[in-house]
C-alpha cells in the first residue's frame, strides 16, 4: 500500500491543522451569526447535541478512512471499495469544498480589508458607525474582489509547497496568542453595561423558538464547524502517522471547537446588546461589533489589529483543508505538480466565488430562491451538500469498510478507545443515517419537527 510522502511532524501539528480547518470561519464568524440568527440558547443547545452525537464520529469516520489508506479521499475510496462506483463521494468532497472555499474566500477577503483599516488607524475613529462602514467596505466591488484575490493567492502559495512547512509551525505560536486576545475580548465584553442581556440570550435555551429552521441550521453548522462531509478530514489524517491515537486527536479537536464557539459567543453577544446591534445582522455581526468593543479598551486599536490577524490566520489555515481536497486529488498520480495545480485550482476558486463576492454591491438584487448568491452558495453547502456527504460517509464506513479494519484504526494508541468502539459502530450505523435523513426529509417538507 503506497502512503503519502507528507506526513504531519507530531500528534499536536496535526490536531492544531485539523483544528484551524474549522476555527477560522467555523467558530468565530459563522457561529456568532448563525447563533443569532436561530434563537441564540437553544441552537447553542442544539449545536452541542449534533456535535457530540453526530459531528464526534462522523469525524472519526473520515479519520479512518484517510489514515486506513494513507491516501487522499478519492482514491482513499477507490482502495477501500473497489470495483464501486463509492469513489464519486471523494469527488463530491472535491467539488464541496471548491464551492466553499469560493464564498468563504469572500470572508477572508473582508478580513484583509479589516486588517489593512486596523493597521492604518482607519477603525479607530470614535462614533464611528461601523455596521455602515461594513456596508460601503463589502459594497465596493473592485475593492472586494481584490481582496479576495490577494487571500485565495496566500492560500495558493501555501498549498503550493505542500502540507508540513509552515501551516504546523505556525500554528503552534498563533492559536496561543489567538486563546489570549480571545478571553482579552471576552473580559471586555462581559463588563460593559447591559452584557448580561447578551449572555442571556446565549446560554439560556427558550423551547419556544425551535423551528425546523433551527434545528437544521444547528446540524449544518456542526457539521460546518468540524469541516465533515466534504471528506477533507479524510485528506488531512493520510498524512498522519500510524502511532498517533485517532480517538483522543478527534476528542481533541472537537473540545478546541466547541471552547472556542463558546468563547466566541461570549465575547459577541453581550457586546451585542450591549452596544444596541441586533443579533439577527448576519454576515457582518462580526465586523460590526468587534471593533465597536476594542474601541472601548486602552490600546483597542493596537489590540484589533493583532486579533484581526490572528483571525487572518486562523481563517487562512480553514482554507488550507478546503484547497488541499482540491489539490491532492489532482496530484494524486505526480505531486511534482503541485504548484501547477495548486495555481488552477486556487484560480477556478477565485472566478467562481465571483458572483458572491458581488453578491453585496453590484449584484445585490439577484436573487435564488429568495436569498442573494453569497447566501445561497451558503445554504446549498452548509445545509445540503455537508449533510448528504455526512450520511454517505456514514453509510460507507459502516456498510463498506470491514470491522476489523474499523476497529484497529479506532483503537490504535488508545486502549481506552476499546471500550468505546461498539457504541461507535452503533450510531455510525444506525443512529446517524435516520437523524440526518429525518433533517432531509424536514427540508423538503415531509416530516415538521414543529
Amino acid at each position: 500500500m503506497s502512503h503519502q510522502s507528507e506526513q504531519w511532524t507530531s500528534r499536536i501539528g496535526f490536531i492544531l491543522a485539523a483544528a484551524g480547518s474549522a476555527i477560522g470561519l467555523g467558530a468565530i464568524w459563522k457561529f456568532p451569526y448563525v447563533a443569532g440568527t436561530s434563537g441564540g440558547g437553544i441552537f447553542f443547545l442544539l449545536f452541542l447535541f449534533f456535535t457530540l452525537l453526530i459531528g464526534l464520529p462522523l469525524l472519526l469516520c473520515e479519520f479512518v478512512i484517510g489514515r486506513s489508506t494513507g491516501k487522499e479521499a478519492v482514491s482513499a475510496y477507490r482502495e477501500l471499495a473497489p470495483g464501486t462506483k463509492w469513489y464519486f463521494l471523494g469527488i463530491m468532497g472535491v467539488i464541496t469544498c471548491f464551492l466553499l472555499f469560493s464564498f468563504y474566500s469572500v470572508v477572508g477577503g473582508w478580513i484583509l480589508l479589516y486588517l489593512g483599516m486596523a493597521v492604518t488607524g482607519n477603525l479607530s475613529h470614535p462614533n464611528m458607525n461601523y455596521e455602515q462602514l461594513f456596508g460601503q467596505v463589502i459594497s465596493e466591488p473592485y475593492l472586494a474582489l481584490f481582496a479576495q484575490f490577494i487571500f485565495i493567492v496566500l492560500t495558493i502559495i501555501i498549498i503550493s509547497r505542500g502540507v508540513q512547512n509552515g501551516i504546523e509551525k505556525a500554528n503552534k505560536y498563533m492559536f496561543p496568542a489567538l486563546f489570549i486576545l480571545f478571553i482579552v475580548l471576552m473580559g471586555r465584553a462581559l463588563t460593559l453595561p447591559g452584557a448580561w442581556e447578551g449572555i442571556v440570550f446565549f446560554l439560556k435555551p427558550d423551547v419556544s423558538k425551535i423551528e425546523s429552521s433551527t434545528i437544521l441550521a444547528a446540524m449544518g453548522q456542526s457539521f460546518f464547524a468540524l469541516s465533515l462531509g466534504a471528506s477533507a478530514m479524510a485528506t488531512y489524517t493520510s498524512y498522519l502517522d500510524k502511532s498517533v491515537s485517532l480517538t483522543r486527536s478527534a476528542v481533541s479537536i472537537v473540545s478546541l471547537n466547541l471552547l472556542i464557539s463558546l468563547l466566541a459567543g461570549l465575547a459577541i453577544f453581550p457586546a451585542v446588546f450591549a452596544l444596541g446591534f441586533t443579533p439577527t445582522q448576519g454576515p457582518g455581526l462580526l465586523f460590526h461589533v468587534l471593533p465597536a468593543v476594542f474601541s472601548q479598551i486602552p490600546f483597542g486599536g493596537l489590540f484589533l489589529a493583532c486579533f484581526l490577524a490572528l483571525f487572518f490566520f486562523a481563517t487562512i489555515t480553514s482554507a488550507f483543508s478546503l484547497l488541499e481536497i482540491t489539490v491532492a486529488s489532482l496530484t494524486r498520480k505526480d505531486p511534482s505538480k503541485r504548484r501547477r495545480y495548486s495555481w488552477i485550482a486556487g484560480m477556478g476558486v477565485f472566478v467562481l466565488g465571483i458572483p458572491s463576492c458581488l453578491s453585496f454591491g453590484i449584484w445585490s438584487d439577484k436573487l435564488i430562491f429568495g436569498k442573494s448568491i453569497f447566501e445561497a452558495a451558503d445554504y446549498l453547502v452548509s445545509n445540503l451538500l455537508l449533510p448528504l456527504g455526512a450520511l454517505l460517509i456514514a453509510l460507507f464506513v459502516s456498510t463498506k469498510m470491514k470491522r476489523e479494519l474499523l476497529q484497529a484504526e479506532f483503537v490504535r494508541g488508545s486502549k481506552l478507545a476499546t471500550r468505546f468502539f461498539g457504541i461507535w459502530f452503533l450510531l455510525v450505523r444506525y443512529v446517524l443515517p435516520v437523524l440526518i435523513i429525518l433533517v432531509f426529509l424536514n427540508t423538503l417538507g415531509i416530516v415538521t419537527f414543529s
